[in-house]
């Protein structure tokens, strides 16, 4: 990694700022999180500054509170996992800004951990104005509290908030935590691959969500295969049947223009050749057809037996796999099928493979197969970002080896 990282700084007695990702799935209950892989994830980070005696402060977002102080999003919620992966309690400051917190922070000692409250409770974490994300950047952040920023949340590296930009340009000294360097790393393994064997697999509901990510990894993959509702879009553009298939406008807009833009790498582009669908009018009634022959009044929900044995061939065959998003609407049995036989040969393929977040994660976890995946990626969106520009800002803003 061409950034500094936390192991190549003095830490010992130094203030330091840690942006982590502990924006956790959140139940119905109050506090209730649902998963916690993401406090996990930054276990080692945290522990290796804690061993080098540094005095850590731990900020990150928390859901979508749109600016303002709801509870419902308390980082409070996870002190437990925080204190059970440390193997010491964490302090908690009810604020990430104000004097109280500024006091909380200079009263930690060696090996320390006091986590701040939500940055989304303000609406300068989010701001687009400069201006207004220097502004509450100076309140995070004020002027000699911190000695060192340390980035260990990479899935939220591909937007320029506050806590991940402007205050980190407040900070004299400016590193990748653990997490970030892996992702980094492993990821840009995938964004240099050679182009002979090199398979992308792409599914989710929408075209327009990874219009950048297609363009820049159609001319480098061997083969790039597209599953889930992005199919359909590609279908409707290219004047087929789709029935009452998910989807929108603005994805076939894309899938236009990916076809009419991108004549030269056409012949990698690899569509379902069959898809699996439920009559609307009749739920009871299910079948599996060439993809020429969706009907109306039916709903695609996942690519076929046939195409799902294709994926998995060229899945297995490759050399350097990256996998995001479903082949079909896989939290529906029994149109999970092609998702998990993708999943399977992930699992089971002899290259180097990534899986980019979301339900292809739960797809591999669900089926044991996460220890055999070469990276998990921890940022569905941060991942695709980085394979489509090859940089991200979070990572961009730390300091050069």
């Amino acid at each position: 990694m061409s950034k500094l990282t936390v192991k190549d700084v003095n830490l010992a007695g130094k203030t330091v700022f840690v942006r982590v990702d502990f924006n956790v799935p959140l139940g119905k209950a109050t506090n209730e999180v649902t998963d916690w892989t993401r406090v996990d994830a930054a276990a080692p980070t945290i522990k290796y500054l804690v061993e080098q005696g540094a005095k850590i402060v731990l900020a990150s977002h928390c859901g979508r509170p749109k600016g303002e102080k709801n509870l419902k999003y308390t980082l409070a919620c996870c002190l437990p996992r925080l204190a059970e992966v440390l193997g010491k309690p964490a302090a908690f400051a009810p604020d990430c800004i104000g004097d109280e917190m500024v006091a909380a922070v200079k009263a930690l000692g060696a090996g320390d951990v006091l986590l701040l409250e939500n940055t989304r409770f303000y609406p300068g974490e989010e701001a687009k104005d400069a201006a207004e994300s220097d502004a509450f950047a100076a309140q995070v952040a004020p002027n000699g509290l911190y000695d060192v920023y340390v980035n260990d949340a990479f899935g939220t590296s591909h937007r320029k908030n506050a806590s991940m930009w402007a205050v980190a340009k407040r900070i004299p000294v400016r590193v990748a935590g653990f997490l970030v360097e892996k992702e980094a790393v492993q990821l840009t393994k995938v964004y240099e691959a050679p182009q002979e064997g090199f398979i992308v697999v792409l599914g989710g509901a929408k075209v327009s969500d990874k219009i950048g990510v297609i363009k820049s990894l159609l001319p480098k993959a061997e083969r790039m295969l597209i599953g889930g509702a992005m199919s359909w879009a590609f279908f409707k553009a290219k004047r087929m049947e789709i029935g009452e298939s998910l989807c929108d406008d603005e994805s076939v807009a894309s899938a236009n223009e990916i076809l009419t833009t991108m004549a030269d790498c056409l012949d990698k582009l690899v569509l379902p050749i069959d898809v699996h669908m439920l009559n609307k009018a009749d739920e009871s009634e299910k079948e599996q057809v060439p993809a020429d022959q969706i009907k109306p009044g039916w709903d695609a929900l996942d690519i076929g037996p046939e195409t799902a044995k294709m994926y998995s061939d060229f899945v297995l065959a490759a050399k350097t796999v990256f996998w995001n998003g479903p082949m079909g609407y896989f939290e529906k049995p029994p149109f999970d099928a092609g998702t998990l036989a993708v999943a399977k040969a992930m699992g089971d393929c002899p290259g180097f493979n990534v899986v980019g977040g979301g339900d292809s994660v739960a797809a591999v976890t669900q089926m044991g197969l996460a220890d055999k995946i070469d990276h998990v990626s921890t940022g569905g969106g941060a991942s695709l970002e980085l394979l489509e520009f090859g940089h991200l800002p979070g990572i961009d803003v730390l300091d050069d080896k």
